[in-house]
């Protein structure tokens, strides 16, 4: 045990110290604040006004184009539709609506253009196809002898109020809510493994070109080198998380006292929006606090380590066993491939799979397949997971943890000292035989 200590004291040490550690550590947090403050300095800069040109023949919809904060119509009909389009190639317009005189009103909606240099977005096509629509459809209930107003003010507008079954009411958007709970620990999960593993996996291959591993082998067994080498580097991986934290927070409040943004009082525009929402408005938000509140924070953040560590371990495990068995990073890559998938796959399950039934059959197995189940079920908890799908879930991960710790020694005991050769997966199969 206590050479143990020593071995992971030394990587711990090591990882502090080195230089590139150290320059990440502050400078990452700086990186990412400053992406944040730029994102939110484009979002408050207003896009550039598009002007398009409208050639209505028929005169039935020129009036219902009407200009916004991004775009500005102009009604050109009286002027020959081909100066118009001189001059969007010319760049005086973004474009041009040309709407040819049709005999039947039916003919309209599969005889309009819109003439540009360049593809325009989808947004502006759909709201110039539903500006057309909705004039040919109140048109033809015009022709029948129907008031379109009329029509408006039969359309009724659904709110469902939602209640549990004992009785407390409940806010819509909550299972979102949950989901990014959920997903955002499955994705910290994701990010630590492939970030820290890789760290394990070279720091293993550095030491194995450098030779120094073979006078380190002669003092200490493969298995407790191997353990030592994930245990500090993730507790180097732990700190430089917890430094980002600080870090971060600390920019993040630099940065909105340096731009004039107040995020923690209440502002004259805040009161005043405040001030004009409704009783009803008022209870849904205090349900939405209650609501995130009534979740099982602590349970959740418990969880989070839990399958984090098992997690976290398993996998690089996996990174220290590749390390062992290669010379470089390069001829690492056949091997990475098989590692990455379950963790992609386990974010793709999350997505598409818990979030329409994160009870279904699907959903749970994943969550108990151990190479998965560290992002599936940080998903599937924040809905209320039995306690023994969990507790389940934990043992088969750890179990399966201790199993692949076994058969990564037997890799890292035989690969460790082996130079000069590119191992295939049948050699790696032999090697879990001696």
């Amino acid at each position: 045990m206590g050479v143990l200590k020593l071995i992971i004291k030394r990587e711990f040490i090591a990882k502090a110290r080195n230089k590139a550690f150290i320059v990440m550590t502050f400078l990452a947090p700086l990186f990412f604040v400053g992406i944040a403050v730029f994102v939110g300095f484009l979002s408050t800069l207003k896009s550039d006004v598009k002007t398009i040109a409208i050639h209505d023949e028929s005169d039935l919809f020129i009036s219902d184009f009407k200009n916004n904060e991004e775009i500005r119509y102009t009604d050109l009909s009286s002027v020959p539709i081909n100066i118009i389009k001189d001059s969007v190639l010319a760049e005086k317009y973004y474009g041009v609506i040309y709407i040819p005189k049709q005999e039947q009103l039916a003919d309209y909606q599969k005889s309009v253009y819109f003439i540009s240099n360049d593809s325009p977005g989808i947004d502006l096509i759909i709201n110039v196809e539903s500006t057309i629509a909705d004039k040919i459809s109140s048109l033809n209930l015009i022709a029948n002898g129907i008031d379109p107003k009329i029509i408006k003010e039969t359309e009724a507008d659904v709110s469902i109020k939602l209640e549990k079954a004992s009785g407390e009411q409940t806010v819509k958007g909550l299972n979102e809510i949950k989901i990014f709970i959920g997903s955002l620990f499955g994705y910290c999960i994701m990010m630590f493994i492939i970030i820290y593993g890789n760290m394990v996996m070279r720091s293993v291959i550095e030491e194995k070109t450098n030779r120094i591993i073979e006078v380190i082998i002669s003092s200490v067994k493969p298995f407790q080198l191997m353990m030592g080498k994930i245990i500090g580097t993730s507790l180097a991986g732990l700190l430089q998380f917890l430094i980002w934290a600080i870090v971060g927070g600390l920019l993040m409040v630099v940065a909105t006292m340096v731009f004039g943004l107040n995020t923690t009082s209440t502002t004259p525009e805040i009161t005043e929006v405040a001030s004009h929402l409704s009783a009803d408005k008022m209870n849904m938000i205090q349900n939405y606090i209650s609501e995130i509140l009534s979740l099982p924070l602590i349970s959740l953040f418990v969880y989070f380590i839990i399958f984090f560590v098992g997690g976290y371990f398993l996998y690089s495990s996996l990174y220290a066993a590749i390390g062992a068995a290669v010379d470089n990073e390069t001829d690492s890559q056949q091997f990475l491939m098989p590692i990455m998938m379950p963790l992609m796959l386990g974010v793709y399950i999350g997505f598409f799979t818990v979030i329409k039934d994160p009870h279904g059959t699907v959903a749970t197995i994943f969550s108990m397949i151990p190479f998965t189940s560290p992002i599936v079920m940080l998903m599937r908890i924040p809905f209320g997971v039995p306690i023994w799908q969990v507790l389940l879930s934990i043992v088969i991960l750890f179990g399966t943890f201790f199993l692949v710790v076994w058969f990564a020694a037997k890799i890292y005991k035989i690969g460790i000292l082996m130079y000069g050769k590119k191992p295939t997966w049948k050699e790696l199969l032999k090697w879990l035989k001696y």
